[in-house]
């Protein structure tokens, strides 16, 4: 896949403890990797961003949130699109965060928060304004961390192998049938991709796979489309995957990316 670049914000200094920076991410466009003078919530309202750092991969969508601390070298990009909200913290702003990126799960509450201050404007009342950044940083520390990453190799040969799996998740081959066309052997593969990624090689096809589905269907694909394009030989067999992962169903999910409240009401409802 070939990705389009986009010009990293050029910003000299926050005016305020919290900025929100609005930006809509065309498909396969990216943020090449870059770093910051502040703290950074990487969020996407609607659609998935997938985000690189220090050999891990992530994929987001309106449920979770990347938090990037200060000097992180990270890259985000969007297969499929998506409507990216920003969230910039200051340096000197008193926030009890990780010192190191992490995955969380973004409430109801936290995401009508950041809605609120994208359009939120220099004229509108200083008062007003304060009390919404002030609750978003109170809330901010009362995220639920989540485990969602994707180990990533260092190595080039691993690197590549990686990159046409994700590409294609579908793909059966085993370790050796990889080794021969990368011109490895099956264990070299086998111990390098361990000692890499701290996973074996099947495990991590199935957190690849898992990544995947989140990304496919953040972008609106139905759980059936998602199923076989991931090279489940059924629906059901893939929605008992990713519900024994997530703790819900696809179904739900698809239901949740235009909302964190969103799959409440579905269960409410059925």
């Amino acid at each position: 896949m070939s990705w389009i670049s986009l010009q990293v914000p050029a910003i000299g200094s926050l005016d305020a403890p919290v900025y929100v920076r609005v930006q809509d991410i065309p498909p396969h466009h990216r943020f090449p990797a870059h770093r910051h003078r502040w703290h950074q919530l990487i969020y996407s309202i609607s659609g998935s961003l997938t985000v690189a750092v220090e050999h891990q991969r992530f994929v987001c969508g309106p449920e979770q949130a990347v938090w990037i601390p200060i000097g992180t070298v990270h890259e985000v990009a969007s297969t499929y699109g998506a409507k990216f909200r920003s969230l910039y913290v200051r340096r000197t702003t008193e926030v009890a965060m990780p010192a190191r990126h992490v995955v969380v799960e973004v409430t109801p509450l936290m995401r009508e928060l950041i809605l609120e201050a994208s359009h939120l404007g220099s004229s509108d009342d200083r008062t007003y304004r304060q009390r919404v950044l002030h609750l978003i940083l109170s809330h901010l520390p009362r995220l639920s961390r989540v485990d969602m990453s994707l180990p990533w190799p260092a190595t080039e040969i691993l690197r590549r192998l990686c990159e046409e799996l994700y590409r294609s998740p579908a793909n059966e081959d085993d370790i050796s049938a990889w080794g021969d066309r990368l011109g490895a052997s099956g264990r070299t593969l086998t111990r390098r991709f361990q000692a890499e990624t701290g996973m074996t090689f099947r495990n991590w096809k199935r957190r690849m796979r898992l990544v995947k589905a989140l990304e496919l269907l953040g972008a609106g694909m139905n759980v059936t489309t998602t199923a076989l394009e991931l090279g489940y030989h059924s629906t059901s067999a893939f929605s008992f995957m990713f519900a024994n992962e997530m703790g819900y169903s696809p179904k739900e999910h698809r239901v949740a990316r235009s909302g964190p409240d969103s799959r409440q009401s579905s269960r409410n409802s059925s």
